[in-house]
């Protein structure tokens, strides 16, 4: 069984067991449950179900594994002969979480 859920802008494609990273969530601690109720596609014993746009009554659990950083991303400006340069970095927080199960 699989899922399609939406979070954060970007659609995940999960089953139980997966681990994935999605935007940072405040006031959730590791160990916490978390749910995903945007379920866009659902793929079960039963055949495939798809949202319009959601999936009625579907929806996923994950457990939340803790708080990760992403690759740190350099932004870099320079105008060439006139001796200017800013240099910029950036590391994206996210939350890591386990996806416990599918419901529909």
């Amino acid at each position: 069984m699989y899922a399609v859920i939406h979070d954060g802008g970007r659609q995940h494609l999960v089953s139980e067991g997966d681990t994935l990273e999605v935007d940072l969530k405040s006031g959730v601690a590791a160990g916490d449950e978390i749910v995903f109720g945007d379920v866009r596609l659902v793929r079960g014993e039963d055949g495939v179900r798809v949202g319009r746009p959601t999936v009625e009554g579907a929806e996923v659990r994950g457990t939340v594994l803790g708080t990760v950083k992403g690759e740190k991303v350099v932004a870099y400006k320079y105008k060439r002969r006139k001796g200017y340069h800013r240099k910029k970095g950036h590391r994206q927080r996210y939350t890591r979480v386990r996806i416990t199960g599918i419901s529909v």
